[in-house]
């Protein structure tokens, strides 16, 4: 990639004044950072152009598993091997903060020219916070919402420009639109049993009124209910429990599901894949004008509790905020930030969903905060699969991981 000195010299001017006086004699400070992005994606691109400023600071990259990054860099941090900077996957963060591996960076926020909590989504940054403090800058972020076929829904007799606004329409609308005879579910979304049912669930609990912490309210069981209907009725595919939500939403693109509810990740391949007209929309809510709700991925930044050189950690995560005009045009990644413009495609039906997406982040909750969200994910997990399945009503079902979630929480 060419690098782009006065795009790079704009909002980062001040920020590179402090670094070139850290000192003319001083030996360069060498910062280490671990992520999971690939030559594509943003980490080692952005590395080598603020390699390629010529301050006192050189920064190394390593890029790590998704797999290995808790277990990997916990056993660094408890060695002294850990890198200065590191990305994590939002629901970990707290899991660090709250064991001192993260250095609080709220006084070098507050004292930064470059870095403001006021640009970004509430969600992203508060999967940032733990105790009060911040422990991490948004690296990007995403979100979930509901794509449908405007053929399909023409050819039902459903208006293509009235998608579904709530539960009761939407389970309606996937009627209507299911067509066993043409091998077309009306909905294809994921259910399993993994964080990724946890990340498409989550939301319409919350909508409801529950949370990660009182997940058995009434409104928490509706919505489990909505779901067991729409796999009862064969709504959406029995193998729904199963999927990952890129196989799922796979099905939408192949024209076997009239609608989805996935995420920005998906926007290249329905543009390359899909033979149809297809729109994006919010989110149903449980009835107009309820809360809004939506589930939120990606990455944070972090400076380790024990780098040798947070200044310079820090002053480096300047660098990587001074650039996030760059996340979507250059990487194709949603900045996790509300006051950057999504630069349009020239796609007309991509565009139209990123404002979309855009929208929904307003909306969009982390997973926690808490330090033992893997347990508290895997209990609702649980609750989904035995209620899906006809092991346990909803009910009971929920009850039972509102149960082994107060554990984990006493």
């Amino acid at each position: 990639m060419a690098i782009r000195k006065h795009a790079v010299l704009g909002a980062f001017a001040l920020a590179t004044v402090a670094m070139t006086s850290i000192s003319a004699c001083a030996e360069p400070v060498t910062i280490r950072v671990w992520a999971l992005d690939r030559d594509i994606q943003p980490a080692p691109n952005l590395i080598d152009d603020f390699n390629a400023l010529d301050t006192d600071i050189k920064v190394e990259y390593r890029q790590i598993q998704f797999d290995d990054v808790v277990s990997e860099a916990m056993r660094a941090y408890s060695t002294g091997q850990a890198p200065d900077i590191i990305a994590v996957d939002n629901p970990e963060h707290a899991l660090f903060a709250s064991r001192g591996a993260f250095l609080d960076l709220t006084d070098l926020i507050e004292g930064s020219q470059v870095v403001s909590t006021d640009n970004y989504f509430p969600g992203p940054l508060a999967s940032t916070i733990w105790d009060g403090k911040n422990y991490g800058i948004p690296k990007a972020t995403n979100t979930i919402a509901l794509y449908y076929n405007k053929d399909m829904f023409a050819a039902k007799g459903l208006d293509p420009d009235k998608p579904p606004q709530t539960w009761e329409a939407f389970v309606e609308a996937a009627r209507t639109l299911t067509d066993p005879a043409a091998n077309v579910y009306g909905l294809t979304f994921s259910a399993k049993a993994s964080e990724e049912g946890t990340f498409q669930f989550l939301p319409w609990a919350q909508m409801a009124g529950a949370s990660y912490d009182n997940i058995n309210t009434d409104g928490a069981v509706r919505a489990l209910d909505i779901w067991k209907t729409i796999i009862d009725e064969k709504l959406a595919s029995p193998d729904t429990l199963t999927r990952s939500q890129w196989d799922a939403t796979g099905t939408f693109n192949s024209g076997n599901a009239a609608m989805a509810i996935s995420g920005p990740w998906e926007l290249d391949r329905m543009v390359a894949e899909a033979k149809f007209d297809w729109g994006v929309t919010l989110l149903p809510v449980p009835e107009a004008g309820a809360e809004r709700s939506s589930a939120m991925g990606d990455f944070n930044w972090a400076i380790f509790a024990n780098s040798e050189h947070p200044q310079e950690a820090f002053e480096v995560l300047e660098y990587f905020v001074s650039q996030d005009d760059r996340m979507f045009a250059d990487f194709g990644q949603l900045p996790a930030r509300s006051d950057i413009a999504i630069p349009e495609t020239g796609e007309p039906k991509k565009d139209a969903a990123l404002k979309v997406f855009v929208e929904q982040l307003q909306y969009a909750k982390p997973r926690g905060p808490h330090p033992q969200w893997p347990k508290i994910s895997k209990a609702i997990q649980d609750a989904i699969q035995a209620a899906l399945t006809g092991q346990m009503s909803s009910r009971d079902a929920l009850d039972q991981a509102a149960g082994k979630i107060k554990a984990v929480l006493d």
